[in-house]
Order: C-alpha cells, then structure tokens, then sequence
C-alpha cells in the first residue's frame, strides 16, 4: 500500500495529462492522508480534468485534507481558491473558521458562495455577524447559500435573522424571511406575520407565506385564511396551509374547490394567455392540502374535482391518501361515469389503494 501511493504520488507530476488524471484518482481510492499536500498542488494544474480528479480524491480523504484546503483560501490564483472551497462547503470542520470567515470577503462570488455553505456545515455561533451582510450579496447563489448557513445555525443566529426583517434593503428582509423558513422555529412565526401584512414589497410578503407554511405552527392558520383573500398570496397562502396540516383549513379548503368566495378578480399566468389565471393554481394548492390533511369530510369535493381538467389528475392522487374509505365512493362514480378519462384516473387511484383490478 506505502509503494503504491509513493507511486501515485510521483506520477501527479508526469507530462501526460492522463496519467496524471488516473493517479489523482487512485489516490482518492487509496485514501492516504500522504497524498493530501501533492492533491492540493494538483489544483493549479493546467488541465482541467486533472483539477477534477484531484478535488475528487480530496474528497474522498475527508478531514485529514481540511487545514491543508484552509491554507489555500489565500492563494494568489482565484482559481485555486474556488477549488479549494468547494471541497470545504462538503468536509469542513472548525479548524478552517478562521480563513472561512476572511472568505467571505472575496472578489470571487463563487469562493464566497462555498465559504458560507461551509459555515453553515461547521454552525460555530462566531459566523452569523460576518454572514448577515451576504444576504444581500450581489449574486443570487450567495445570498442563497448564506440564508440555508444561517438557518442551520439556528437558535445562534435566530436574533439577527428577526434584526434583519427590517432592514431597509428588501433582499436582506427576503433571504431572512427565507431563512427563518427553514429553521422552522416558532418564535419566527410573530414576526414572520408581521413581515406577511405590513412589509411594502410584495416578494417577501409571499415569502413569508411560504416561511410560515415551512415551520408549521398552527397559529398562522387563521392569519393565512386572511390572507388568502389577497391576489398573489392566495394559492401559497392555500399551499402554506395544507403544509401546517390543521384541520381548521378544511371548510376553507372544501369553499375554494366549490368557488365559494372566489376572488372576482384573479391575476393572469404570464405566459399562459387569458384562459389560465391564479384560481387555477389556487384549486390545485387546495386539492394537494386537503390531500396532505386527509380529513373525510372533503372526500365528495375531491370527487367533485375528478370532472374538471385542472384538477382530476391531483384529485385523484389526493384520493389514494384516503385509503380504503375512498374504494365505495370510487365505485360509486365509476358505476355512473362514461368519460374514459375520469374511468381511467378512478381506476389508477382504486389500484393504489388496494382494490383488485379484476373487480373494475
């Protein structure tokens, strides 16, 4: 094993790409902490695919490489600082905080990127103050990575994540938003319902729809209902709802496939022409709820929305997370049923839940 690696290890310097290509990977396959200093000079190779096989190879070493990549987030070649942190976003641990940190300040948009995934790997509580600003990072892939670091920080970085709700930048208010979601934290849902009827820009009064679905607390239900009477929030506003999964939804769920209350003015699809407008999402969010929920009660307008095409399809999957309750009524519409469609979607969803085919 000791020879075979030496011999990997010489060959990463021979003059044929290939060659050096297959000793960086099979020294990713032998794993040897040795290799860890030759595999990251390999990252300012020349050759693209040998850069690959070395990241890959350190990859596979894991931890023993981490300190070693850390050093490399000062290298004078961005290039190699990119590499370098990619693999960290992946194997980092608390050794490399400190260049992980000064990282975050790089021209490069794609070190910075990788930096705050790796924080949000390590969760050390020192990184939320030198994160926060990236929320509103001039590229989207940062503020993105930034906002999933931060949650994952969770309790750590839950006072600036609500410090942030009112920062007078909208991207800052909306990655925060996105990031209070998924630490799925209740002390988020007050201020989260705040941002939802008082923020003035409408992207993040939808994110926090979203936000509010995502942590489940069942106090945004009777807020999200309000909430459902306004035009762009009402299908995530029904999406948000199905996801908290209380059945106080139900009745307002069943109104909506029975266009009880419908809006008298719903905003067309852009893109999808007059005849397609958001109360077609919003049938669909509500099918897809009352599915999730699983109370009997919206059974017949489920079966209801087998007739229409927009919603037969989802209906039908709804129907299967009934079980056996739905075989009776199933059979019911398929004894009175001629469209071949509807006999067809009635079918696939008795086979789901365990009904014989022969018997239909």
């Amino acid at each position: 094993m000791a020879d075979a690696v030496a011999e990997q290890i010489a060959a990463l310097k021979d003059e044929d790409w290939a060659i050096r290509e297959e000793a960086a990977t099979m020294l990713g396959t032998l794993r040897d902490p040795r290799a860890v200093v030759p595999l990251v000079s390999v990252l300012h190779d020349g050759d693209r695919a040998v850069r690959d096989a070395a990241i890959g190879a350190l990859l596979a070493i894991g931890e023993p490489a981490v300190t070693t990549l850390g050093a490399c987030l000062s290298d004078p070649v961005l290039t190699v600082q990119e590499l370098a942190s990619s693999v960290l976003a992946t194997i980092a641990d608390a050794r490399v905080l400190v260049p992980l940190v000064k990282a975050l300040g790089s021209p490069d948009w794609i070190v910075r990127m990788h930096a705050a995934k790796a924080l949000g790997r390590i969760k050390d509580p020192g990184a939320v103050a030198p994160l926060v600003p990236l929320l509103q990072d001039s590229v989207k892939a940062v503020r993105e990575e930034t906002s999933t670091a931060l949650a994952a920080m969770g309790e750590a970085a839950l006072s600036s994540l609500l410090v942030a709700l009112t920062h007078a930048e909208w991207l800052v208010r909306l990655h925060a938003v996105e990031a209070l979601g998924k630490t799925r934290s209740p002390e988020a849902v007050a201020p989260l319902l705040s941002v939802l009827f008082n923020d003035r820009d409408r992207a993040v009064r939808e994110d926090a729809v979203r936000a509010l679905g995502q942590i489940g607390d069942a106090r945004a239900v009777e807020f999200l209902v309000t909430a459902m009477k306004e035009p762009g929030l009402r299908p995530l506003a029904v999406e948000a709802l199905g996801r908290i999964g209380d059945r106080r939804a139900v009745p307002v769920l069943i109104a909506v496939l029975e266009g009880v209350d419908r809006p008298e003015i719903s905003r067309p699809i852009d893109g999808c022409g007059d005849q397609w407008d958001e109360e077609i999402l919003t049938l669909g969010a509500a099918v897809r709820a009352l599915g999730t929920i699983r109370d009997e009660a919206a059974m017949p307008s489920l079966l209801k929305a087998l007739r229409h095409t927009v919603t037969r399809a989802e209906a039908a999957d709804a129907l299967t997370r009934f079980g056996s309750a739905v075989i009776a009524p199933l059979l019911a519409v398929l004894a009175r049923e001629s469209d071949d469609n509807i006999r067809y979607h009635v079918k696939d969803t008795l086979a789901k839940v365990g009904w014989r085919s022969g018997r239909v």
